[in-house]
């Protein structure tokens, strides 16, 4: 499936259930992984549930390949992972706690910098 339109079937299936926040994140300049992060909150276990189920559903649907979801047991954060793009579903604690919005708005010499100031070198 084109990216495109598997960015705008996941930003639709997160809107439909009130995700809020959604941010998309281009990191195909920063890993080799994946394409693009998609990070969206939920206010509750349930809802973040939700989201990620929608997020599964709507991307099969489609003829999407959904290859895992990790952390709907929790619920607290749930990651769904699209190949080329990750969905992180995040409560506002665990969102705020992560920022993966920095992380992922680094670039890798200023990501190692910061690793390395945290770890004293």
């Amino acid at each position: 499936m084109e990216i495109r339109k598997l960015q705008k079937i996941v930003v639709s299936a997160l809107e439909d259930i009130k995700g809020k926040e959604i941010e998309v994140i281009n990191t195909s300049k920063l890993t080799s992984m994946f394409d693009y992060v998609v990070i969206a909150t939920g206010d509750s276990n349930r809802q973040v549930k939700a989201l990620a189920r929608n997020v599964h559903e709507k991307v099969r649907e489609a003829g999407g390949e959904v290859l895992s979801i990790e952390g709907e047991d929790g619920g607290e954060w749930v990651l769904v992972d699209l190949g080329d793009i990750v969905v992180h579903v995040m409560q506002p604690n665990v969102r705020l706690y992560y920022n993966l919005e920095e992380l992922w708005k680094t670039t890798p010499a200023q990501r190692r910098k910061a690793v390395e100031q945290a770890a004293g070198k």
